[in-house]
């Protein structure tokens, strides 16, 4: 009984050490290269605003955002839409609200909570539903029409 015991401690001893190093999956997040998105160019014509269908919904982007870098490290959108260029470039100007943390307190820049724009504003497209939409919104249901 005791050879089959130091045969199988041995056997597992052997298996242990041939599994090698466990790597730390923090050193090896910190080594990824960032997936960068093409530059941003050449929008397409601006299509107007789609009205909202419910209370509180974030606007809409009128125009293409294919190649907009959006990341922790650059945000694209801010190039025409920051409070600084936006009436050069004619395009919406971020709201108040964006440079407000969530406790109502003015930031020095914009807030970190609202930098992804993309996690809101979604790109508006005229396209053929897959499936019929039969979603009411709330100022049809009241009577209101848009």
């Amino acid at each position: 009984m005791r050879k089959y015991l130091t045969l199988v401690l041995t056997l597992f001893a052997g298996l242990a050490a041939a599994t090698g190093h466990v790597s730390n999956i923090s050193d090896s997040i910190e080594q990824l290269p960032e997936n960068v998105v093409p530059a941003y160019t050449n929008p397409e014509k601006d299509t107007g605003n789609i009205p909202t269908t419910f209370p509180f919904q974030p606007p809409l982007v009128p125009h293409s955002i294919r190649g907009l870098q959006v990341t922790k490290n650059t945000n694209q959108c801010l190039g025409c839409h920051s409070p600084e260029v936006a009436s050069t470039t004619g395009a919406t100007r971020i709201p108040d609200s964006h440079f407000e943390d969530r406790d109502g307190k003015r930031t020095a820049g914009m807030a970190p909570r609202r930098y992804f724009c993309l996690q809101c504003h979604v790109q508006q497209a005229d396209v053929n539903p897959i499936i019929q939409n039969k979603f009411d919104s709330v100022r049809e249901r009241q009577g209101k029409g848009k």
